[in-house]
């Protein structure tokens, strides 16, 4: 069917369910924009990549597992979206309490077998799509554009479906979403530069969405020696450019050895091209890639992640402001919870010591979170703390010694304070 046609197969009174970003089939969201009749459409999904007037209409109401840019618009246009706090491991129970009719995804077209190829997506929602195709009473809608790479399945976790069980093939011409080359500042390089001394020549990588991440593995590219694992919940750039530069091995990973392995990809074009057909990264479901326990099978496992604020505690706020949902948690949580069950494992939380706001200069690293704010990693988890000032290794610290570590990697400006602050914890 052409994209119309499949959108008028939803009711204007119905609920659909969709997988995150990279599996967002985009010419059917945009048929769905084009009507305006929807009396009560409910939608399940996250982080979608572009901007759709179906998200701001009255009687459509998005329940988000994951803001990004197109999230944060929505809201601010009047769309009805609502955070359903979770991480990416509970999205598939999630999806299935909410018991959508209609489930839509995007794919490669068919091959000379009869599947298509989920390509840059495989997530949380592969059982969800069959069942839907494989019930007479719920709808299959798979948008195909020859524009998707085709990728690799993890070994016993097939990423492909056959057209026999697809009700409607809609086919499109649409590229995947290619993310602009973040700036990146001298602060965010120090920062880097200091994560990358926690990395030895063997170890198995995770990296989280955002610029210090990746240029973390960006830094392992150009060092001398290396040969690197990757067991990550997202496929980036930076991953992709530790790849090209002969420093990816996958050897002593002592899980999934011989591949990279993932569960979405999203960066640029030329990530996209690289990944067609490559044997060397096997995408898997998220229940699997975010198993804490399965990371944590992983030799010399470090992950690499972002933060927006942390306290004297050791309390990682990651995805929200003041309340104010910016992204979610994600994966945040299984990683470095997986990075704590071995003595050659660690977690990395990477972010700048400060951030300017209404022309003033705030610390990141804080006495006590503000009023409002959303843990989405607990001080228990935390392992080492970086900032452009150093390194706050938690592991085994008391409250106090936690306290006083995290001051002395703050800004020059904050850390007497912070310092007196932390004297005066656990007593």
């Amino acid at each position: 069917m052409t994209p119309d046609e499949a959108a008028a197969l939803i009711r204007p009174d119905d609920i659909v369910g969709m997988g995150l970003g990279p599996a967002n089939p985009h010419a059917l969201l945009s048929a769905m924009s084009r009507r305006t009749d929807w009396t009560n459409l409910t939608i399940g999904g996250a982080l979608v990549l572009g901007l759709f007037d179906l998200f701001t209409h009255p009687n459509v109401h998005y329940r988000c597992g994951f803001f990004g840019p197109a999230e944060r618009y929505f809201k601010s246009a009047g769309g009805d979206v609502q955070l359903v706090p979770a991480g990416f491991r509970q999205f598939a129970p999630i999806l299935e309490r909410m018991a959508p009719r209609v489930m839509v995804v995007q794919a490669t077209p068919p091959d000379y077998r009869g599947f298509v190829n989920l390509s840059l997506h495989h997530g949380a929602t592969f059982d969800a799509l069959r069942k839907a195709g494989r019930d007479p009473q719920r709808l299959l809608i798979v948008e195909c554009t020859p524009h998707l790479p085709h990728t690799r399945a993890l070994d016993g976790y097939p990423n492909e479906i056959h057209v026999d069980e697809i009700d409607v093939l809609v086919e499109s011409d649409e590229h995947p979403v290619a993310l602009p080359e973040e700036p990146r500042s001298e602060v965010d390089e120090r920062i880097a530069a200091i994560a990358a001394t926690f990395i030895p020549d063997n170890a198995t990588l995770q990296t989280g969405i955002g610029g210090v991440p990746n240029i973390v593995a960006e830094t392992l590219a150009s060092r001398e020696n290396g040969a690197f694992g990757v067991h990550s919940e997202m496929f980036t750039d930076g991953l992709w450019k530790l790849h090209q530069a002969g420093k990816v091995r996958n050897q002593s990973k002592g899980m999934f050895d011989g591949v990279s392995v993932t569960t979405f990809a999203l960066g640029s074009a030329g990530l996209y091209e690289w990944l067609d057909g490559n044997e060397e990264v096997a995408f898997g479901p998220v229940h699997v890639v975010n198993d804490p326990t399965i990371i944590g099978e992983n030799r010399n496992f470090i992950s690499i992640n972002g933060a927006i604020s942390v306290d004297l505690y050791g309390q990682v706020v990651a995805d929200s402001v003041a309340g104010r949902q910016i992204s979610g948690v994600g994966g945040h949580e299984d990683f470095v919870a997986g990075a704590e069950l071995a003595l050659d494992d660690v977690s990395l939380i990477c972010l700048p010591s400060t951030i300017e706001l209404h022309g003033v200069l705030t610390s990141r690293i804080v006495g006590q979170l503000p009023l409002g704010s959303v843990v989405a990693t607990p001080r228990h988890h935390t392992a080492v703390v970086v900032t452009e000032f150093g390194a706050a290794d938690l592991r085994g610290a008391t409250v106090r010694e936690r306290a006083q570590r995290l001051s002395a990697i703050a800004h020059p400006q904050f850390r007497d304070e912070l310092l007196a602050t932390a004297d005066t914890l656990d007593r």
